[in-house]
């Protein structure tokens, strides 16, 4: 059998590559062999970006070709099912697809980012969250709490405007406008609907100019229309970079972000922008609802996640085989393995993060307190043209424009990116 994923050893994704070759295979060859089976896996290393590997993997899957298991990201599932690249596991296993044992420790939300339609097509083999970084000493200067926890969005307002006050250049960070691309989406306007209660896509229909999206431009014209925010850095090619520079120096009070910024932005150790006293000066809060219970299913809190999934290839001659070495890469043993030596990160599983992210308290918190109540973009080949729409209207309401207009005119490009009018719930 073969196995790929987007990893080479020496290049992209080292580890990743390292693990799979040094420790998955011999160990499984092993297990294999003890069962009576002989199986020999080869891994099928891959270093390039990211459009060029997913179209090396849709031109072999369309051919009938390509390795018996294969990494893909999540937001790639719906578009490769309703192509019919990846079939359900157990269409393609059997029963033992939805007996893994390892389903009861993945929670729910995390299990989501592997379903379509209802139905199970890979599993997922990590995720992230995003949350309100701050700097506990900017509060203290602004006589805020160092343990704060917005309870909806008037305080994290009201946080800003003290800030402000304080002196502080940059009271409140929260991605905006195009330049910022997909973090726009991740880490702005898609936690905020989830915050008002919406999401990009409900039962099938798209969300248009609805009032959770209304209100969630809303939140952008008091931060970037009241002087809580920098509208200039939404504008710049590198404003993300700057405003992680800026939140390093002690410039930005609050800002969204996902669990990488505190892993791979101001980790003292190796950061883009380290910080030598993170641990002491960055605080971290759950994305609050608007409102108590006003947020995506009833939620006082919200989040959202991406990651990655592990899927059988339905060109596979062994799929049930092939289904056994997925299981066995995202087995307690694999996971503890892959993630020693500083490559710890949060894996789908609780038992293991229990486990590895001891040490580790933002990680923690992610794994017990946001991934219960996080959401997942829609995994279809439309939405990247649709979070492009979204971004624009951000930045129509930093430059700007009022709320509702833009909502208004983000629903008019929406009708163009799915079909019309009728794909529309507004």
């Amino acid at each position: 059998m073969t196995i790929t994923q987007n990893a080479i050893k020496g290049g992209k994704n080292a580890a990743g590559a390292t693990f799979i070759e040094d420790w998955v295979i011999p160990e499984f060859e092993a297990a294999q062999k003890a069962k009576g089976k002989d199986v020999t896996v080869k891994f099928v290393p891959s270093g390039v970006d990211d459009e060029q590997y997913k179209t090396k993997l849709s031109l072999d899957l369309k051919s009938g070709k390509g390795a018996d298991v294969m990494d893909i990201d999540g937001i790639w599932a719906g578009e490769f099912a309703e192509a019919g690249y990846i079939k359900p596991l157990s269409e393609l296993v059997g029963p033992e697809a939805d007996n893994w044992d390892g389903w009861s420790q993945i929670p729910e939300a995390v299990q989501g980012m592997a379903e379509f339609d209802g139905k199970k097509y890979a599993l997922p083999v990590g995720t992230d969250g995003r949350v309100l970084y701050f700097n506990k000493a900017l509060f203290q200067q602004a006589g805020l709490p160092a343990d704060w926890q917005p309870k909806g969005w008037q305080e994290i307002i009201d946080a800003g405007t003290k800030l402000k006050s304080a002196g502080v250049p940059v009271p409140i960070q929260i991605n905006a406008g195009t330049a910022m691309g997909e973090a726009t989406s991740m880490q702005g306007v898609l936690p905020l609907l989830a915050g008002a209660g919406g999401e990009v896509r409900q039962d099938g229909k798209w969300t248009g100019a609805s009032q959770a999206l209304k209100d969630a431009l809303g939140l952008y014209q008091k931060i970037y229309g009241g002087g809580l925010g920098d509208p200039k850095l939404q504008q710049e090619a590198k404003g993300r970079d700057k405003s992680f520079q800026q939140f390093a120096e002690g410039k930005v009070g609050i800002l969204m972000e996902g669990d990488y910024f505190w892993r791979g932005v101001v980790n003292p150790k190796d950061g883009v922008a380290k910080m030598d006293d993170r641990d002491q000066v960055v605080g971290y809060a759950m994305i609050p609802a608007m409102e108590p219970g006003k947020g995506l299913r009833g939620q006082d809190f919200v989040s959202m996640s991406g990651g990655a999934l592990r899927t059988v290839n339905p060109n596979s001659e062994h799929p049930k085989e092939a289904f056994e070495l997925l299981a066995f890469t995202l087995s307690p043993e694999a996971l503890k393995e892959e993630t020693k030596d500083g490559n710890v990160r949060v894996t789908p599983r609780t038992d293991v993060n229990k486990e590895i992210l001891a040490g580790e308290p933002l990680l923690t918190y992610i794994s017990e307190k946001v991934l219960p109540v996080t959401a997942y973009r829609p995994p279809v080949a439309v939405y990247p043209q649709v979070s492009a729409a979204l971004q624009e209207a951000t930045a129509a309401v930093v430059g700007g424009t009022p709320p509702d207009q833009a909502a208004t005119a983000y629903q008019k490009k929406l009708e163009g990116i799915v079909g019309g009018a009728g794909n529309i719930a507004s």
